[in-house]
């Protein structure tokens, strides 16, 4: 079983990103499961035409997970089983969202670790036997429960996901921060970058550099393109949307390309004063542009 990882900024393109390739993946014949590691639970609504479905935080949450804890709800207790948590969605692909906490209390990274838990618990992943795990992580702030996938090794690889303006590399600074610290203890590696374009403020030369500086190749940039809203809008990936464009036949190759990688790495990320650099280049380039 394949582990994989996208980590990126919160809106730069990840569920788009882990969407499209769990569908690309999925018409190959494998067995794909997505796990969302967002509060927002979006992830996935892509594979589900829009719906959303339960979360596991709610999901135990709901069976009194704070009372009794997940290995006693799990084990009898409370009645908790893979079906009220796992769902299928487009050519079967197995969908799971981690949710968050109820707004103002807690941490959001705790929804990351009961999900892991709940599932291992249950024994998905022998149950369902996936050939390839995707997990879809917001990288704003590395924080323990966001970093777990990393931080234990459970993902294979990490692929970032950016654009070239500045908050979204500066999250990829911090993402890299998180994978150096682990990955000598068990952690996961880079994979690489998936650069994902915004049209005209698109400075493709400054993610290369960061990219070469950081030591993490890029795997693929997706381009800016009115597909991508046309088919969200109907709760859909471009592969479904459009199987026939040249948008789903990037998609199945960058899928494949991070499928069949095995050339991961250690990152090396940018120290202040770099970043400081970087900053500078991006607001020379947008004032240009302006």
């Amino acid at each position: 079983m394949r582990q994989i990882a996208f980590y990126g900024k919160g809106g730069i393109g990840k569920s788009t990103v882990g969407s499209n390739i769990a569908a690309a993946l999925a018409e190959r014949g494998l067995t794909v499961m997505i796990i969302g590691c967002d509060p927002k639970h979006d992830c996935t609504r892509n594979l589900l035409g829009t719906r959303k479905i339960p979360t596991i935080l709610d999901t135990v949450r709901n069976a009194d997970v704070e009372r009794y804890g997940v290995k006693e709800l799990i084990e009898g207790l409370r009645v908790v089983t893979l079906e009220y948590i796992v769902v299928e969605g487009y050519r079967g692909i197995y969908c799971a969202e981690s949710g968050g906490p109820k707004p103002g209390v807690g941490c959001a990274g705790r929804g990351v670790i009961a999900a892991i838990e709940t599932l291992k618990r249950l024994k998905a992943f022998e149950t369902l036997n996936p050939d390839i795990v995707l997990y879809d992580v917001l990288g704003d702030v590395v924080c323990g429960g966001f970093a777990m996938p990393l931080r234990m090794g459970l993902a294979d690889e990490v692929y970032i996901v950016t654009s070239s303006d500045y908050l979204s590399l500066y999250a990829a600074n911090n993402i890299c921060l998180g994978i150096e610290e682990f990955v000598d203890r068990g952690g996961s590696p880079v994979g690489g970058i998936v650069y994902n374009g915004r049209g005209a403020a698109d400075f493709e030369e400054v993610v290369q550099d960061f990219a070469l500086k950081t030591g993490c190749g890029i795997v693929g940039k997706i381009p800016h393109d009115s597909l991508f809203a046309e088919a969200e809008v109907q709760g859909k990936t471009v592969i479904e949307h459009a199987p026939n464009s040249e948008i789903a036949d990037l998609f199945r190759k960058l899928a494949w390309d991070i499928y069949e990688n095995t050339d991961v790495s250690k990152p090396k990320p940018l120290n202040e004063d770099e970043m400081s650099v970087l900053a500078s280049i991006i607001g020379n380039r947008a004032s240009e542009l302006h």
